[in-house]
């Protein structure tokens, strides 16, 4: 009998990767991205800015499209970002390792606001409010929107195949925005009830709070901001991913 996968919904490039640490762990997984990204094509504003603020991996995606600068200090607020960062040849990266909070806290530390704006390449959905922290210290941070995340108009047919048969136990959110967007596609498809044998493992408090009134076997929130921590969740039973899937 095939292993029961986990359902991915970030978008496509971000699910491909989780489905490949996945695979490595011997978790399968089915792709059904929520979310489209589409970089804009404009060149981003540059004059002036001393580093980069990332706050998803989407962001400096699109950011190495539209720039060929790979001079600028990246401030990242987790280690997949960053180490996304690292992959598109940014030289100089540095991780918070958590959430906007921690980001905000680093960049207190390393940087001093008299030596230029800081350009935050992102979405047009943010979480938190880190231009308003580091404005309290001085900086001067540029929002640029570098992407635009659209909605899928239906549940993917991948997921809807999944939940219908059964073949996935888990169900991986890592933002509110795309745990509302899967409680509002699963409920047009008529699968509600088929989400209540499975688990939804959510990123944040926030993330689980999005999914009401949806109802899951369980819900758990991972222990820290990050795709390692959601893992950690798959794999605590026993010490073994698969038995958690079970």
């Amino acid at each position: 009998m095939p292993q029961p996968a986990v359902l991915l919904t970030r978008p496509l490039e971000d699910s491909l990767a989780s489905a490949a640490a996945l695979a490595e762990r011997g978790v399968g997984a089915v792709i059904a991205p929520l979310l489209d990204i589409v970089p804009r094509e404009d060149p981003p504003p540059l004059s002036g800015v001393q580093a980069l603020l990332i706050t998803s991996a989407n962001g400096i995606r699109a950011f190495a499209q539209q720039s060929e600068r790979r001079d600028l200090p990246v401030y990242a607020v987790g280690d997949a970002s960053a180490q996304m960062a690292l992959t598109l040849g940014f030289a100089t990266v540095e991780s918070a390792a958590g959430a906007v909070d921690d980001l905000a806290a680093l960049v207190r530390q390393r940087l001093d606001p008299q030596a230029g704006a800081l350009l935050h390449p992102a979405g047009s959905a943010l979480a938190g409010d880190l231009a308003g922290q580091l404005a309290q210290e001085g900086f001067a941070v540029r929002r640029y929107q570098a992407y635009a995340a659209r909605p899928v108009a239906a549940l993917p047919e991948p997921a809807q195949q999944a939940l219908t048969s059964g073949d996935v136990q888990a169900v991986l959110l890592y933002s509110p925005r795309t745990a509302a967007q899967f409680r509002e596609l699963v409920t047009a498809a008529g699968l509600a009830a088929a989400c209540r044998p499975i688990d939804a493992l959510c990123l944040s408090a926030a993330v689980a709070d999005a999914l009401e009134p949806l109802a899951f076997c369980h819900i758990r929130v991972a222990e820290r901001p990050e795709q390692a921590s959601l893992f950690a969740l798959l794999a605590e039973r026993n010490g073994d991913a698969a038995e958690v899937l079970r």
